[in-house]
């Protein structure tokens, strides 16, 4: 698989130099120069998910891998179900939280872990990443006790909830949490900085677990294949899918499988209030405002990283900025929609709600849409027990971190601070 520098096309990589890379000459995210295509989709699609992921995943990393390796780190990777449930006569939501940590990330970042497990044992490797909520449990988990990987996650303190905090903040060993006194777009912006501090990028061997990361992406094309394939055994037509949309990294794997050749009618992009893609998209101007916390808060993003590769994807195929339909949806809507979700029995949480409420707002009568359930109802269970005035059983997953102590650092979204920190902790 070649790749090239979105923003210095002169800088090539192989998938694995990306894969350890995590970014390119100044901050570009690395872009694949060409998109494979699949053959006979719909016997593509009859297969089981594990199976039909290593052909889907095999079509981008065969050549330079060896498919008996795709097959090994896909089997190592996904091993937890993903069902599409019908949650009324239209909408039907993709469960993507059946995985460790109960959230969407599970699925990019235990294979990422496994390509670096696989791709550089002899290599010591420290993980910089930001996260808005599950990324930070999610590649936490999945690196945990990995031999030669240390991990830090740098995430906004207070404004995530305190159950997706102690998933990722109180495991210790080779896993280090910072809060930050500042909101996600400040840790965003601190790991960026970290990247460019050639002491720290080249010193500290650093890396980038965030979906800027190539093969995170590559892992969640597949998500989108099972979707498509669990709604045709029940539907004759296409469906349009709306992505909760934070970093938007979500959207470009689901860009990509359409790109692959998987019958998609259209996306629709899903935002809360940090709505700079709606905005952009039905004016043209990219005006990014100052970060709003809400109550679906692994989505308070102002200015998403993975935008440029939306565009990207968008140039390459000859399609049109105007093929994604924006939605920004308030905080009343939010409440609304997981109240309308659960009366007609389903129960949902903050984020997948806002793209269920997204298709409702967009599709046409005939039309049948998929919404992504990015994680588990449990993990936002103060905001949902107060919208419902319900109680929720915590699942294992979360009951077993209650009690657990936060081992997090507390610091300043100071770069100086930050990059002392680091040298402190990692630093042979």
């Amino acid at each position: 698989m070649e790749l090239y520098n979105l923003k210095h096309p002169s800088q090539e990589v192989s998938f694995t130099q990306a894969v350890k890379l995590g970014l390119g000459k100044d901050r570009g995210l690395f872009f694949p120069k060409s998109i494979p295509t699949l053959d006979n989709i719909d016997g593509l699609l009859a297969l089981p998910f594990v199976e039909r992921s290593k052909k889907v995943i095999g079509a981008w990393l065969a050549s330079e891998l060896g498919q008996d390796t795709v097959d090994r780190l896909i089997d190592n990777a996904f091993n937890f179900e993903l069902p599409l449930v019908k949650a009324d006569e239209s909408l039907y939501s993709l469960e993507l939280f059946h995985g460790p940590t109960l959230a969407f990330k599970d699925f990019g970042a235990r294979f990422m872990a496994q390509c670096l497990n696989e791709l550089a044992k002899e290599d010591k490797i420290n993980i910089l990443t930001a996260t808005s909520g599950d990324t930070g449990a999610a590649v936490a988990d999945a690196f945990y006790g990995l031999d030669n990987i240390n991990v830090v996650v740098l995430y906004p303190k207070g404004k995530i909830s305190v159950l997706q905090e102690k998933m990722f903040t109180t495991l210790g060993d080779n896993i280090h949490t910072v809060a930050i006194d500042s909101d996600f777009d400040a840790c965003q912006t601190l790991v960026k900085q970290s990247f460019e501090d050639s002491d720290i990028r080249d010193g500290l061997h650093l890396n980038s677990a965030n979906s800027i990361n190539i093969s995170r992406l590559l892992a969640q094309i597949c998500y989108y294949f099972e979707a498509v394939a669990q709604f045709k055994r029940s539907n004759d037509s296409d469906p349009v899918i709306a992505v909760p949309s934070g970093n938007f990294g979500n959207l470009t794997a689901g860009l990509f499988a359409k790109a692959m050749g998987l019958p998609i009618k259209r996306f629709i992009a899903a935002t809360n209030s940090n709505d700079t893609v709606p905005r952009y998209l039905a004016h043209g101007e990219w005006s990014p405002h100052l970060t709003i916390g809400t109550m679906s808060n692994a989505m308070d993003v102002a200015e998403p990283s993975n935008w440029p590769r939306v565009e990207a994807i968008v140039k390459a195929m000859g399609w049109s900025l105007a093929d994604i339909k924006g939605i920004g949806v308030s905080e009343e809507d939010t409440v609304d929609s997981v109240k309308a979700l659960n009366a007609v029995g389903y129960l949902s949480e903050p984020h997948a709600a806002i793209a269920a409420f997204a298709l409702k707002q967009t599709m046409a009568a005939e039309e049948k849409g998929i919404f992504l359930g990015t994680a588990h109802p449990a993990k936002f269970n103060e905001v949902v027990e107060h919208i419902l005035s319900i109680e929720l059983p915590l699942p294992t997953e979360l009951a077993n971190v209650v009690t657990k102590t936060i081992l997090s650092a507390n610091l300043t979204a100071d770069f100086s601070v930050l990059k002392a920190h680091l040298f402190e902790i990692l630093a042979d």
